[in-house]
Formats: C-alpha cells, structure tokens, sequence
C-alpha cells in the first residue's frame, strides 16, 4: 500500500491503549478514510472492535468520541437533545443565564452532533450497533451518507465542518439492512492465529516468559477447540488470564498440570463442566 495512502499503522502501543491490528484490519481502516466511508467491524466478542476505534484516534493524534448505543437508543439521540422540560421551567420561573425565546440555548449535541462540530477531524465510535432496534440503522443514512442532520425546532441543518472517521461495532446478534451495509466498508476480524496472538501477548506483556507463554496457548487453543461450549474464550480473557497468572505467581509446573482461575476464560456454567469433563482439567 502506498506510504501516503497508509495513515493508521496499526501497532499502539501506550499506558491506556495495546493494540496489534494484522495487515488485513490496517489495510481496510486505510481504505475506510481514504474512502470517507464508515467502517463496520464484525466479529467474535473480545477481539478489539471497540478497541480498533481507540488505536486508530491514537494512531492519527485525533480525538475520539464514543456513542455507546442501547437497546433504547434512537437516532436522534445521537444528533442533538432538545430540554422541553427546563425551557418550560425557565419560561415559568425565569433564568438569568439562558434566554428563552433563544432555542439554540437549549440544544446540546450527541456524539454524532459533535463529530460534525468539530473543527477538526475526530474519530466517532459507534459501538455495538446491533443492540439498537432494527429501524435505528436505517435513521441514521442520511447523516452517515451525507454528514448532515436537520433540527426541527429551528429549521437549520447541521453539516460537518469535517467528515470524522466512522468506526462501527457490531457483535452480529442481528442482521443489519442491506442499505446502511451498502454505505460501509465492511470487515470481519478473524480470531487471531497462534503466532498472532502471541505478538498480541507479547504486546501487553513484554516480559512474558516464552515457556510460559507457550503453555497458556497450548491451554487456551484446547479450549476453544471444544466445539460444544456456548461461549469460547475470547483474546481479552486470555489477557485477563495471563495477568492473574502473574499476579499469583504460577509456575510453569504447575500450569502444566492444569488451568487454575479457570473462571477467567469460561463465564457459562455449562461450559466449565464440558472443559473439565473433555480435557480433564482439574478445578
């Protein structure tokens, strides 16, 4: 990919953010901006969708605003937020610091309202689309494809001073329309291989021992291979894994005769019972 074409590198690494994208993740990122387009990031639960949003804005040196969406959220939510209630109150009891006849004095902007607002480029996280109603997809095309919403109560619309790059998260738990799916550039994370995930080890772990680390994976990668659990561990708990490790100093011995915290990597009650039963693992 041609060095000016390719901004996000895909290697962080600070206090706050580790992060390890491989060539493919970093590569559509690039196209992503390139493209002006949003990206939507599919895949497995713990492997760093919503992390890929706080590596690139501190890859890129750009702010980053996050709209958590609920089940709850609308659309609008997003744009602005208009206080009928306290210009109501005001209008009653009066106010010294807002004029009520001005309804711009009770707007505030959501997450995409200040994305579009800022004199400068920022990186806005749209995480875990799929939670929202179904419809909540399709309210949001005219302003992720033309980078503009309209304000009823003041009849103005609202247009980006400069288009923000768009990260999407979705866990898959519902079909996205195909309308809003024709306005992103997609990608889905493969759950990393073991080289990988060593690197991605590694990375937040730089003085792992490589014995040790050898046999985490050996472990982790016997679990996963038990296609009958509801829940595989995910990279995240593998990471929290390896942190409690260290933490109670576990030999290498020792792991080798088990997997102690073995409530680290499987959450589901029926799963643990199918690891222990399948790989004779001890509690």
């Amino acid at each position: 990919m041609d060095a000016t074409f390719n901004k996000f590198k895909g290697d962080v690494k600070t206090d706050t953010v580790k992060y390890l994208a491989d060539p493919q993740l970093r590569n559509i990122v690039n196209v992503s901006i390139a493209l002006g387009r949003p990206l939507l990031v599919k895949g497995e639960p713990g492997t760093g969708k919503t992390m890929l949003a706080h590596a690139i804005a501190l890859s890129l040196n750009k702010k980053l605003i996050i709209w958590n969406i609920k089940s709850t959220t609308e659309a609008i939510d997003g744009c602005y937020m208009y206080d009928t209630v306290q210009r109501l109150n005001d209008s009653r009891f009066g106010c010294d610091d807002r004029d009520v006849n001005n309804i711009h004095d009770y707007l505030t902007f959501g997450p995409l309202g200040e994305a579009f607002d800022d004199e400068e480029q920022v990186v806005l996280l749209l995480d875990e689309i799929d939670k929202a109603d179904i419809e909540f997809p399709n309210d949001l095309l005219q302003e992720l494809d033309v980078m503009e919403f309209y304000i009823k109560e003041t009849k103005e619309f609202v247009k980006s001073k400069t288009r923000p790059i768009v990260i999407i998260t979705s866990n898959n738990e519902k079909e996205l329309p195909d309308a809003f799916l024709r306005r992103c550039v997609f990608h889905w994370i493969e759950f990393p291989s073991r080289n990988f995930m060593a690197d991605i080890c590694n990375l937040h772990y730089p003085n792992l021992k490589e014995n040790l680390l050898e046999q985490c994976l050996n472990h982790f990668y016997a679990l996963r291979a038990i296609t009958k659990m509801r829940k595989l561990p995910s990279t995240s708990e593998l990471l929290d894994w390896i942190g409690v490790l260290l933490k109670s100093g576990i030999t290498i011995e020792e792991l080798k005769k088990g997997v102690p915290f073995l409530g680290v990597l499987i959450k589901k009650e029926k799963d643990l019972e199918i690891a222990i039963e399948k790989l004779k693992f001890p509690t």
